[in-house]
This record gives structure tokens, sequence and C-alpha cells, in this order.
């Protein structure tokens, strides 16, 4: 490798052509990027004290061998982003030169528009794809020589390309009077010439080494680096045009950029059955690829795979689902945010697309997620538990059962896990704020439209409170609802019982009840069966509200349905389960001896008092307590409990010093801290400790 500092302008003037390789990402500077860029460019400019700037640096290796008769060109490793950004720059700078009269042009050597495309921008002499000094890949690629050519954009345009360069152009137009300042700038453009050694240097390694300044790389541009890079041309050819462009054509421009890295995510949630760190998806990934069966299984099967639960996922997640009654379902999911389920749903998806799961019974599956997540919503259930619910969902998958397996592993599931009874949701329903809920349109309109095949567009309404939100009530209405009508109001406004849909939002207004039933429009004449039985009503007052809450209530327990399995079928699954639990306390001597007993004990009782979600199992070695997973093991010994906390050391607040780091050793237990109790003395502050991994596993979420 050789690394020299370097003028960019000179720098580009004396290099052949740029290639970008198909296996980097495509153009993703945003605004910001080149915003933060120009700014460099102009406070350069304007400070002649300044007599540098430096933007990065550029690593590339030469696409084949040369001599010179024959340069070949250079494939970029690390500076894409800088490269394309300034060739957007010179072009747009090269038009804004040429539209100045001659005479009022700042002369700046090589700035002029000739010099600019000539030097900078094109091969003049060259032909086809040599003619130009950066070949961007796929649809930059199109864009970008359009913008040099000053033809006409293609049909599917580079998004990035068009509106950078489109930036560029309007900020040179409003800078008109210092485009001088503008070249001076740039000609201080310093980068770091970085050119590898072909058959040496290893280009992954090196590309992910690089601190490159600009837009951080995502975790699916490391990835599509780290499956392509080092395989020979051929095959990195195959794997690219074969799986990886569709992929990005699947996704398309902006969704690519969004979306990639958190189907990544959920892929690697599935098949390993741990929820990577959003910032560690690329590593997650390398690890997944270099285990035994996936590495013998070859590079190939592993992008096919990544290639098929990709277009699964874009069906579910980005819309492209063609089968109608999925797509609604698929729909409601992401408006209800159920991003959790996805990993679980993977696996579902590819059954289905393989025909060993039914239509029928996927759907109902969907519908059950659906139901489980908004039913805990409404229940005010907390949510952390959601991640690792369904990233270990499928394990209790039987695929020869398929719909009955997911219903009795819903109904088993333990109380903080659990599946809102019919009679939980149906009461907290109607006394929940919903107007307030994170999402109001989504409820409204699943009660709207369920059962309907003529379905309203809810957007096209707006939510109403009958009895008004105005805390200044009329007299009209403090007279509906009687004396108590403050706490009438402030009980009920934002209730199901007190809300629904209208186009006549502005003409109710604070009107009285029965002007709202009887003027045109009103509740008497509505087609929404939300309105239903409205226009019967004489007044709205707290009995009303509370009747039409019930109502609505029992309608919405056919929306969102619990499972359902006969006691005999759910006792079987009981069944099962209860023999996975093959051990007891008395297959731990220890736990029962005078000595150790009143202490595992009191253990016990306070560890499980620390919250109704913790649970207790019995295995063959150890005792575990368990939220999301375990965070506390006891290994019993014979003069002590030995506990083993799932926390690193590092976040233990042990003022004491009790607690010792094993990570890395041989042990029982799940944890990298252990800390032994010998008596009840050291009960209350050994629980202190316990109650820090307890705590951090509640509050922990690997996403961040």
């Amino acid at each position: 490798m050789k690394a020299t500092e370097a003028k960019l302008i000179e720098f580009l003037k004396k290099s052949p052509q740029f290639v970008i390789p198909i296996y980097q990402r495509t153009y993703s500077w945003t605004e910001k990027e080149c915003r933060q860029l120009w700014d460099d460019i102009v406070r350069t400019g304007r400070n002649d004290k300044l007599v540098a700037h430096f933007v990065g640096s550029i690593v590339y290796v030469e696409k084949g061998l040369s001599n010179l008769t024959a340069q070949e060109p250079l494939l970029v490793i690390d500076g894409q982003q800088r490269l394309t950004t300034l060739t957007l720059l010179l072009a747009a700078l090269a038009n804004a030169l040429e539209q100045q009269e001659e005479g009022k042009r700042e002369p700046l050597d090589g700035f002029s528009p000739r010099k600019l495309r000539n030097y900078y921008l094109l091969n003049a002499e060259e032909e086809g794809e040599r003619r130009y000094k950066l070949i961007l890949s796929q649809t930059d690629k199109t864009s970008l020589i359009a913008i040099l050519d000053r033809t006409e954009q293609p049909a599917e345009k580079s998004l990035r390309v068009n509106s950078n360069f489109q930036l560029f152009a309007d900020l040179l137009s409003v800078h008109q009077d210092e485009l001088g300042v503008i070249c001076k700038g740039i000609a201080k453009l310093v980068v770091v010439d970085i050119a590898l050694n072909r058959g040496q240097d290893n280009p992954q390694l090196i590309f992910e080494s690089m601190n490159s300044t600009g837009r951080e790389l995502s975790q699916a541009d490391l990835i599509r680096n780290f499956v392509l890079m080092g395989q020979e041309p051929k095959l990195q050819t195959k794997l690219y045009e074969q799986y990886w462009r569709p992929m990005e054509l699947d996704f398309g421009q902006e969704a690519y950029g969004t979306h990639f890295d958190a189907f990544m995510r959920h892929y690697l949630t599935f098949k390993t059955g741990d929820i990577p760190r959003l910032d560690g998806i690329y590593e997650a990934f390398k690890s997944h690829s270099r285990t035994p069966a996936v590495a013998q299984a070859g590079v190939e099967e592993l992008v096919q795979e990544v290639r098929h639960y990709a277009r699964h996922f874009c069906a579910m997640a980005l819309g492209a689902e063609p089968d109608n009654d999925l797509k609604m379902a698929f729909h409601d999911l992401r408006e209800l945010k159920v991003d959790v389920a996805y990993p679980f749903l993977l696996e579902l998806y590819h059954d289905y697309a393989n025909a060993l799961l039914s239509k029928a019974d996927f759907l109902a599956i969907v519908r059950l997620v659906e139901s489980y997540v908004f039913r805990r919503a409404i229940c005010m259930i907390p949510t952390n538990s959601l991640n690792k619910t369904f990233s270990t969902f499928t394990k209790a998958i039987k695929k020869d059962r398929y719909l009955e397996s997911v219903q009795a592993h819903f109904l088993l599931l333990p109380s903080y896990r659990r599946f809102p009874n019919d009679q939980e949701f149906g009461a907290d329903l109607q006394t929940r704020d919903l107007y307030n809920f994170r999402s109001r349109t989504y409820w409204l309109r699943r009660m709207e439209n369920h059962g309907r095949k003529e379905r309203v567009f809810v957007d096209e309404y707006t939510i109403e409170h009958i009895m008004p939100q105005n805390e200044n009530l009329s007299s009209a209405w403090q007279s509906a609802l009687g004396a108590d009508w403050e706490r009438v109001h402030q009980t009920w406004l934002h209730t199901l019982g007190n809300l629904t849909l209208t186009g006549y939002n502005s003409e109710y207004n604070a009107r009285p009840f029965s002007e709202k039933r009887d003027m045109t429009g009103g509740f008497k004449v509505s087609p929404l069966r939300l309105n239903a039985g409205l226009g019967q009503l004489e007044t709205w007052n707290e009995d009303t509200i509370k009747a039409r809450a019930s109502t609505l209530a029992t309608s919405a327990l056919d929306v969102w349905q619990s499972p359902k399995l006969p006691d005999a079928t759910l006792l079987h699954y009981r069944r099962d389960a209860a023999t996975r639990a093959e051990y007891s306390i008395a297959d731990h001597p220890h736990l029962l001896s005078p000595s150790i007993n009143p202490i595992f004990e009191a253990f016990r009782k306070q560890v499980l008092a620390l919250n109704p979600c913790v649970t207790e199992e019995f295995l063959k070695l150890y005792v575990a307590y368990k939220a999301e997973t375990n965070f506390v093991d006891v290994i019993p010994q014979a003069k002590r409990l030995l506990l083993s906390l799932n926390i690193e050391f590092s976040e233990i607040n042990d003022p004491k010093g009790m607690a010792k780091d094993v990570a890395g050793c041989g042990r029982w237990g799940n944890g990298d801290v252990e800390v032994g109790i010998a008596s009840l003395g050291e009960l209350p502050y050994v629980l202190g400790l316990v109650r820090q991994a307890f705590e951090k596993q509640m509050g922990g979420d690997p996403a961040t």
C-alpha cells in the first residue's frame, strides 16, 4: 500500500478513470453532507490564510495490470461519495461559468468550463465508457453520464445524483458573484491518495479499517462488500446481478437505505435466535456466515437465501405482497408498528411460499400477531418482552399442526407475556384514552372496516368527539351531562364510547347532541358503522357513552380475536410443556441442607417478588431465574449459594467488591459475574446486585 498527499483536482486530472465496483453501495450522500462540503469550500476559498482543506482519503486498486501504453481504470475501494459529489459540483460549476459572460469570469488556472470538463470530468478523446473520468454503478451511472453529456435523464434516474446536482446548481446561482471563491476553495481540497498493491493488500480489511469522512457506511454496505469484494470476478458479477441487485430493486432507491439494515437484523434474529445490536449487524452476519454449516454450503447459497427472505420482507414491510388479503393484514401490522414480529413472520412466510403453510392459516396467524400486540397496548402491558417473545416463537411451532401450535403457544405465554383475554381487553378498551393513542387512525379504520367488502377510506374523515373537547361546555351540554358534568367530561372525553368518525367535523363544532344528530350529514343519516345507533338516541350523557363503549368493545372482540382452543387440546400442550421440566429442588440436595435451605428459601422468595414476570426453573446443575432470559442462576454448593449474574462486570455497582469477573472462564450459569452468599446477613446486599442484573434485562434493548 502506498499513501501520498495530493490536491484533489490534480489527483482527478492525472487519473485515467475511476470505476465504482458492483459491490460498493450506491451514491448516498444527502443534502446535509453536500452542504457541509460546500460550506467548507466557501470558507476555505474566502480565507487566503488557509492553504488546504483535507476531505479524506481515496483508496483504490488497479483493475488490471497497467503499462505506459494502456492504463487500466482504478477500482475505488473507499472514497466514492467524495469523488461523486465533487464530480457533480464540478459539472454544475462548468455550467455556471459557461453562463457568465466571458469578461465577467474570474481567471483561475484550470477552471474554465472547457478545462473543467476535459481535465476533471471527461477523457475528451476517448469513446464509450472510457470517455468519463468516473463510472458509477447501475442507476447512478446512467444519471451521472446524462449530467456530464447534458442530455435527458433516463426513465429510472438516480434520485441522489440528480437532487445533489440540482442543489449545487442552485447554490452556484445564489453565489454567482463568488464563483472565483468557489474555484479557489476547490483548488485547496486535499486528499490522501492510497494505492493498493494488487495481490498483496487485502481490500476488505483496509475498507473496514478506514475512518472515512462524510456519510457513515450502513451495516448493509459492509455486508455487501464482505460478500462480494473477496470473490473472483466471475462469481462476484453473478452474485451481484442474480441476487444482490434484484434485492436493491425490490427495496427501491430510498427504502434500500432505510430498511435493508432492519431486514438483515430480522433475518439474523430468525436464523440465529439472537437479536443483533443495530451497530453489530455486520459482525453478526460475518459470524453467521462462518458457522460450519453456512460456510460449507458456500457463499452463493447464503446470498441466494438472503435474497429469498428479502423478497418476503418486502412483501410484508414494504407493501409488495400480491395477495389482497395478506397485503391488507401486513398493512395493518405496519400501521401498528409491529416490527418485532418480523423474525417470526419471515419463517412463516417462507413456509407459506413453499406450500408448507396454507394461506388461510398464515392469514389467521398474522391476525393473531396483530391482536396480540394491539391488546397488550390497550392493556398497557410493557412492550420490552415482545422482541424476545417473537425471536424464540418458532421453537414452539409444530409444523404438522401449524395454526393450532401457534394458538396454544400464545395461550400459554406467562403473565408478563400474556395474550390478554377477552374480559381484560374489553374492560380496558372501554376506559383507555384512545384519542391520544399512538395508532388512533388504525383502530378506527379496523373497527369501521371489519367484515366490509366495500371499504371506507378513513383518511377522508376526521375523528369526532361526540361530547366536545372544549372545557367550557355550553349550558346545553352541561345540562345533558348532569350536575357532575365536569367529572363526566374529564373521565369519558377521549374514550371509546365518545369517539367516532365524521366528514362534518367543522360543521358539528360544539353543537348540542340533538343538532349533531339531526343536521344535514348528522349522525342520523351517517353511513358509517361507527355511528350506528346514534341517530336513535335522545341525549348524550355518561350512561349512553358507557353503553356505546360496551357495544363497541363487544364488536372489537371480533376485530382483534383471541386464540380459541378446546380445553383438551390446550391441556395436551400444557402437558408437553410440563414434561420438559424434568428437575425439581429434590435434585439439588445442597438446597435442602439445614445450613443452605433457609438462605435459598429467603433468596427465592425475594427474587420472585421482584416482578410478576420472574419465573423459576430447576435445571440439572443450577436453578434459573428468568425475565426475558436468565438474569441470575443459583449454583448450589455445600457451604454457600454461588450466583451467576447475567451482566457485564464493568456494569455492576459493587462497593463491597463481592463480585468476581468470570468472563471467558469455564463455569456453570449464564453470566459473566459471580458472587457467593453464605449467610442471611449477606442477602440484602447480594439482592442489590441481583436487582441490577434484572433491571438491565428489563430495561435493555439490543437496539441500543
